[in-house]
């Protein structure tokens, strides 16, 4: 593989382009003609997919149930709540036609309006309820016109939760239940650590009574929201007219929550794991988990082809595929599955047959082994285990040497300026959190953390008496 056809930047020198060339050379993504949008290709779809089947499964059993609803939302909606309705008023984009009512019409950003619309109508009785239910959809947001593939751009796919219940402490319980469901798909599938918390009263989303989130951290020293769960209140439920007769046979307003997380969960895992070379992805969401690249001569290809396709069947419980090409050469390939992320290389050559041997080559670490050809499956079930415990180990490991406890500005500004995640004494004032991100150039709350130390001193800006401790640093 020629140099041009690799990654060409470090990513420790130019981590923006080097993450570009990553996505793009590795066939999970690419830039759209229409400002602001990208293309998701086959190979980054696949992990989505993966993504989408994990959670699919995990919600199922929570009784959640998949349904779809329109991306049309008439402003009439919007302006229900109006917390809600102020705080998506920038990024929303409108159809320029009306509709046959003559209602301006807007691309979802979210779909909490429209839900609750046909939840108005759907609830009845505490019969009805808990009423979960979940959508897989696209969401437009007009916010940037310099898209940041799979991290930022006018429009992705995510996935969005709506849940109605009786009570606060079911709603609370389930807020909860989700974010630890999160959790699972960012720490064991994706193998992304994650700090779990509560946002801020700044940060909390609009129209929820709270907002709790689990934040990343990136390898640039920047924060990176993976997903939220939100409690809403009662205040949805009461402008969209959802009321239920209770058992005491009176009529009451219900609790709601919604969650989601997004495709920019893929950007996460490639920016956290990938290298030099190119892509690393987790071998639980890696479309192909290993490449069989047969080592070719002449008189002894059928050999070495059969006993390929004798190692793919072996592995036929795993992602496998056989590069068969024969106008590309052995290293070149190698090169090529690098870029592409593929966790496992086996290589098979005539001598391999000889010997009844084959290569085992780990993409995370480059690190070859030679084993006997009866144990591939065992060896390779085990290399596939080891790579993706071992690159959660090393973002874990990273996550905590990146963390800087604070208890005063100096140190505090210090931190921030050598892009650390800082946890720092806070106050929770609104103008206070404004204040420390215009002083630092673009820091902002990322959460409060659930496990609280006590804390007794005075917030790491205004002074005042501070509440909790919480975590800040520049983000995505």
């Amino acid at each position: 593989m020629a140099k041009e056809d690799g990654i060409t930047v470090k990513k420790n020198e130019d981590m923006p382009e080097w993450y570009s060339q990553v996505i793009i050379k590795a066939e999970l993504a690419d830039y759209s003609p229409i400002k602001g949008c990208m293309v998701i290709r086959p190979n980054g779809y696949a992990i989505w997919q993966k993504i989408m089947d994990f959670f699919n499964e995990r919600i199922a059993k929570m009784g959640v149930s998949n349904a779809y609803f329109p991306m049309f939302i008439p402003e009439a909606f919007f302006k229900k709540e109006a917390e809600h309705a102020e705080g998506f008023s920038p990024e929303v984009a409108w159809v320029e036609k009306k509709d046959e009512e003559g209602q301006k019409l807007a691309l979802r950003p979210t779909s909490e309006t429209i839900m609750y619309d046909s939840y108005s109508r759907w609830i009845r009785s505490w019969r009805d309820l808990p009423l979960r239910i979940n959508q897989w959809c696209n969401i437009v947001r007009w916010e940037v016109s310099d898209v940041k593939l799979f991290l930022r751009s006018r429009e992705f796919l995510w996935q969005e939760g709506h849940c109605v219940y009786e009570t606060e402490q079911e709603c609370d319980k389930e807020v909860m239940m989700i974010l630890e469901e999160y959790r699972k798909v960012v720490e064991e599938l994706l193998a992304v650590p994650v700090i779990l918390g509560k946002k801020t009263e700044k940060e909390r989303f609009a129209g929820a009574k709270y907002t709790t989130t689990m934040e990343a951290f990136m390898p640039d020293g920047k924060a990176l929201q993976m997903g939220t769960s939100h409690n809403l209140g009662q205040g949805f439920a009461k402008v969209f007219g959802i009321s239920f007769l209770g058992k005491d046979e009176k009529s009451h307003l219900p609790w709601q929550s919604s969650w989601g997380f997004s495709t920019r969960l893929i950007g996460a895992a490639v920016m956290t794991h990938s290298d030099d070379k190119g892509l690393v992805l987790p071998p639980r969401v890696a479309p192909i988990q290993a490449v069989i690249v047969p080592i070719i001569f002449e008189k002894t290809k059928d050999a070495v082809l059969k006993e390929a396709e004798k190692v793919k069947k072996e592995l036929h419980d795993f992602e496998v595929k056989i590069d068969l090409r024969e106008e590309y050469s052995p290293g070149w390939k190698f090169n090529e599955w690098e870029v592409k992320g593929v966790p496992v290389r086996i290589e098979i050559g005539p001598k391999d047959v000889e010997k009844k041997q084959l290569v085992l080559v780990r993409r995370d670490t480059g690190e070859k082994k030679i084993i006997k050809d009866s144990e591939v499956k065992m060896e390779v079930k085990q290399l596939l285990d080891d790579i993706q415990k071992s690159i959660y180990d090393k973002a874990k490991k990273f996550l905590e040497e990146s963390t800087v406890k604070v208890d005063n500005w100096d140190d505090f500004m210090k931190a921030i300026g050598k892009r650390k995640l800082v946890l720092a004494p806070f106050c929770g004032e609104e103008e206070c959190e404004d204040w420390i991100k215009d002083k630092t150039g673009g820091a902002t709350s990322r959460c409060i953390p659930f496990n609280q130390e006590k804390i007794a001193g005075n917030c790491v800006q205004c002074k005042n008496k501070a509440k909790f401790w919480t975590y800040f640093a520049k983000n995505y």
